[in-house]
């Protein structure tokens, strides 16, 4: 599994501030994709064990961060590395609220309890979902970009057994 990009502080990835971190690889191909580099499986640099326990560090030491948001490429396409990943940030970091993005549905995501893209699922706390289609391209949007995405509330929907939507707990 190959890290395509880092970000320790951001803001555009989901509420709060977060640290950003893109795996590489996507073999969703949306039309109009922000970064197409990214589908790449090989893009960027191997995400090692070190640049894991790099990264974990950073956000342990990180007082300020809301969370963290993993993206891509898609970090589905790698779902067990991911889910090794948020084990070992879990153990060293504590409770992290982990935002995940994906051109896969929620409906997609949970068809298969025994998955590994399900085991991530139930990882991660909120979900944008659904591929970036170009003609719904809607810049108003906080945190997707087309309007067929959804921000949805991991939890409360596997509780629940239907899509509970994210409501955001910042307003503006």
């Amino acid at each position: 599994m190959n890290l395509c990009g880092y970000y320790p502080e951001s803001i555009n990835e989901g509420e709060g501030l977060r640290a950003s971190i893109f795996i590489s690889g996507c073999r969703h191909r949306c039309k109009g994709c922000f970064s197409p580099v990214t589908w790449n499986f090989n893009y960027g640099e191997p995400f090692t064990l070190q640049r894991q326990n790099e990264i974990i560090g950073d956000i342990a030491r990180n007082p300020l961060l809301s969370g963290i948001s993993l993206l891509g490429g898609d970090p589905f396409f790698s779902a067990a590395e991911v889910s090794e990943f948020l084990d070992r940030l879990y153990a060293q970091a504590g409770a992290v609220n982990t935002w995940i993005y994906t051109g896969y549905t929620y409906e997609e995501l949970t068809a298969d309890p025994l998955a590994a893209e399900y085991a991530l699922l139930r990882r991660c706390h909120v979900l944008v979902d659904g591929r970036f289609e170009e003609a719904l391209r809607d810049t108003s949007l906080r945190y997707c970009g087309s309007s067929n995405q959804r921000l949805i509330n991991i939890p409360a929907s596997l509780a629940s057994g239907k899509v509970e939507l994210w409501e955001p707990t910042v307003r503006f």
